[in-house]
């Protein structure tokens, strides 16, 4: 059998943590393409360690660097971006590395001939949904210079796909959440400030009614979502990853008391959200990758604080 090889760029993060023990498993040798600013390098050397993975320290708006670490790959996935909460605080940094990033990536995806290119895109993507649950094509409002990156992103894969043949699949990531997360993660932060003041017996603070809403899904889920389109048979079309369940931030919070198992009651502060509810349709995750989520939002975030405590 021919040997597989995927480009990772972003593996030292968050969610190529969970991801690359699944590539692992799978026979996969990977290469690590990232300029480590918020890597995790004690994760990356316990993966190179394995004599499967290379880190290739260098960064995606380096055409030559991704030139030179995708020759030879089978596969890509493109993980390296900035977040949003920095992508509106710098908009110039923003658009160089989502923007520069993802077109480096794609065009040496596309002339090194790898059979997929699995790319982190985002629900993002849709702005304020005008229906629930959000499905692929429904009309995109992307608010941020991030949010328009990733929309762009997926735009760039189609011009690849037209002209050189370039098979791909954009995962729509919704709220993903679950341990090794860094505290300031842009939709998910809520979820760690609440453990935090909870285990300081504080009440969770949520803005406004506590009414909005977003569609947690775990990163272990998540991950298993990855590998599964690296090697879907169909490609070429954007895939919501998320639960289909939208939970409130008042739910959350409750969630969270039960699970810390402290006693106190929210305190609301009244504020503008940006976006008010989120709910991923998962029906063509189901069809074309065979993936459903496996873990609830109950048990998701009992394991995550099980997974923080001490």
């Amino acid at each position: 059998m021919t040997e597989k090889k995927v480009l990772f760029t972003g593996g030292a993060g968050f969610i190529a943590a969970h991801t690359i023990p699944l590539l692992l498993e799978r026979g996969y040798r990977i290469v690590i393409l990232d300029n480590m600013t918020r890597g995790d390098r004690d994760r990356v050397a316990e993966f190179t360690a394995t004599g499967a993975v290379e880190l290739v320290e260098k960064d995606v708006r380096y055409g030559g660097a991704v030139r030179e670490a995708i020759r030879g790959c089978t596969h890509a996935i493109h993980f390296a971006t900035v977040s949003i909460n920095k992508s509106v605080a710098d908009p110039h940094e923003s658009i160089d590395i989502n923007m520069t990033g993802n077109h480096n990536v794609f065009a040496a995806a596309a002339d090194e001939g790898v059979r997929r290119l699995v790319f982190a895109s985002s629900a993002s993507v849709y702005g304020e949904p005008r229906r629930l649950p959000m499905h692929e094509d429904d009309p995109l409002d992307p608010l941020t210079p991030y949010c328009i990156a990733k929309r762009a992103g997926e735009d760039l894969l189609r011009f690849y796909e037209r002209h050189k043949g370039l098979s791909w699949t954009a995962l729509r990531f919704f709220n993903v959440y679950g341990p090794g997360q860094k505290i300031e993660a842009y939709y998910t932060s809520v979820i760690n400030h609440f453990i935090q003041r909870l285990r300081a017996g504080l009440p969770p603070v949520i803005d406004g009614r506590g009414e909005q809403s977003m569609d947690f899904v775990h990163v272990a889920d998540l991950a298993r979502a990855v590998v599964a389109a690296l090697e879907a048979e169909q490609a070429c079309v954007p895939v919501n990853i998320g639960t289909g369940i939208d939970t409130s931030v008042a739910t959350l919070a409750k969630i969270l008391i039960d699970a810390v198992g402290v006693d106190v009651e929210p305190e609301f502060n009244p504020r503008d959200v940006l976006v008010s509810r989120r709910a991923a349709d998962i029906t063509r995750a189901r069809e074309l990758l065979a993936w459903e989520p496996e873990i609830t939002v109950e048990q998701g975030m009992r394991d995550l604080v099980r997974a923080t405590a001490g």
